[in-house]
């Protein structure tokens, strides 16, 4: 199966630093979550990884083999991103049948079953769907086209949650039986997070944080009890996030390795919770947020 490796890339746009020495490595089949709040980079990275933007410094390898400039190792990714299909005057089917002659992968009987799943019409012109309509297209190309590597930059924008919840459950659906490496850029964290095998968190054009799902979430738990028990419990760790209730308080601590701390809550009496990606996610980005 295809991995990814980002080395040491960074990105400059005239004066400003987009993305700053970024390395991590991606092995596929599995899903990837790229999180991250407006302006921290996502799409920059996307595009780089994608071969549709040409990084400042530092390379991209797909099975050590660079993918800058190199046909064979760019037919490997597929990028599915919002795109203004308004000029689009042809038929969606044609369009589809296009996409089917010029990749291998593609899979004509995926797409016909996903348009039929999100109710969309391809024989109608792609220039006349609605927004949804358009990115549920973009979605179709992206599964039906099984590219070993398939990247989906918040490509479901506009798409009601019923249409969402198709897309997670196609995702999961290639999984099972076609697995490929899929990387998800979204704001969606709660709704997709259960898909994610691993999750990289940017912030201001760096890695803030990334590991495996499970790695992730057992970084960190939340404790509930008697307030000045607690806080007398949580003195000096890493709070993330509080609240208080009358003379209950809960607040969700983050710890690496925190199994010891977290058996030790349990011993004093404390009621117990898990982190979940989107706590964490909130917690560690929290102190600024940037426009695109």
């Amino acid at each position: 199966m295809k991995a990814m490796e980002v080395q040491h890339v960074s990105v400059d746009f005239k004066k400003e630093k987009a993305l700053n020495d970024i390395t991590i490595t991606l092995n596929g089949p599995g899903v990837y979550g790229m999180l991250g709040r407006n302006g921290a980079g996502k799409t920059t990275l996307l595009s780089v990884m994608a071969n549709y933007l040409f990084p400042t410094d530092g390379a991209v390898y797909i099975d050590g083999e660079p993918l800058f400039e190199q046909k064979k190792q760019t037919s490997q990714v597929y990028f599915c991103y919002p795109k203004d299909i308004s000029a689009e005057t042809e038929k969606a089917s044609k369009l589809l049948k296009r996409m089917d002659r010029m990749i291998p992968s593609f899979d004509m009987e995926v797409a016909k079953k996903l348009a039929k799943r999100f109710n969309l019409n391809l024989n109608k012109r792609a220039s006349s769907y609605s927004t949804g309509m358009a990115s549920m297209f973009q979605v179709v190309k992206g599964i039906a086209t099984r590219a070993p590597i398939t990247i989906f930059d918040e490509a479901y924008a506009g798409m009601d949650a019923p249409a969402r919840e198709i897309f997670y459950e196609a995702i999961q659906e290639e999984q099972e039986h076609h697995p490929r490496l899929f990387i998800i850029s979204t704001h969606y964290i709660s709704e997709v997070e259960y898909l994610f095998d691993h999750a990289i968190i940017l912030h201001n054009g760096s890695v803030l944080k990334e590991g495996s799902y499970e790695e992730l979430l057992s970084s960190g738990f939340s404790v509930t009890g008697e307030a000045s028990q607690v806080d007398a419990f949580t003195k000096g760790l890493e709070v993330l996030k509080e609240k208080t209730l009358g003379g209950t308080k809960q607040v969700v601590i983050f710890k690496e390795d925190a199994d010891g701390l977290k058996q030790e809550a349990e011993e004093l009496g404390f009621e117990i919770g898990s982190l979940t990606l989107q706590d964490l996610f909130t917690s560690l980005t929290k102190e600024e947020q940037q426009d695109d």
